[in-house]
């Protein structure tokens, strides 16, 4: 009988470096760390301490959005070994596989949000409603507006630190996305092309952007 495809997830999004070895629907191993800002030191090692040192039929990597650096590390990781094992590579959105976790892990959930560490004083949102289907598009948005635009819904991730300084009685808890969470995600969320989703626009602008040409 012919073995299930190995599907190797790469997370790097978010201060959690974390990898996992999937088939079937199953997870066959998983590696989960919390490094800061050194995900470029761990990745590799880690996915080397995988099962058959993470050799996979298919490579799903995190897009973002998150951390700059941290996405774009693990999407280096990604297409390298992508080329170098001769396999597909695709992406999926960090905030997709926190919703996907939160609904899991508590059945009574309809709706939540998620709500990332942005930059420049802001954080990045989105709304979700099961089964997994986002209800309003992925925004950057300073926290005032973040906690207007919960509705009453849950809120979940590692921004949510920020909307808990400005209320009082919110239902927010936090967490960090886990690349064997990736099992729990459908098909149409594991399609996005392996190119950074930043989530806000760049900070540098061309010559013409600010009048200069």
């Amino acid at each position: 009988m012919a073995e299930a495809p190995r599907l190797l997830v790469i997370e790097t999004a978010t201060a959690a470096c974390s990898v996992a070895l999937l088939a079937d629907g199953a997870v066959l191993a998983e590696r989960h760390e919390l490094v800061g800002r050194g995900h470029a030191e761990r990745l590799v090692p880690m996915i080397g301490e995988l099962p058959g040192g993470g050799r996979a039929d298919a490579i799903l990597v995190d897009v973002g959005p998150g951390s700059f650096t941290g996405v774009r590390v693990g999407l280096a990781a990604a297409r390298g070994l992508a080329i170098g094992w001769g396999v597909p590579v695709q992406g999926y959105s960090s905030l997709a596989l926190l919703a996907a976790a939160g609904l899991a892990a508590d059945p009574a959930l309809e709706r939540l949000s998620v709500v990332l560490e942005g930059g420049h004083g802001e954080v990045f949102v989105q709304h979700f409603a099961r089964p997994l289907v986002d209800t309003a598009p992925l925004a950057s948005l300073r926290p005032d507006a973040a906690l207007a635009s919960l509705d009453g819904r849950p809120a979940l991730g590692s921004g949510v630190r920020h909307l808990a300084a400005l209320a009082e009685g919110l239902d927010l808890r936090e967490a960090l996305p886990r690349a064997a969470d990736a099992v729990l995600l459908p098909p149409e969320c594991i399609n996005l092309p392996p190119r950074p989703l930043y989530g806000r626009g760049p900070d540098a602008k061309t010559l013409a952007e600010r009048g200069l040409a």
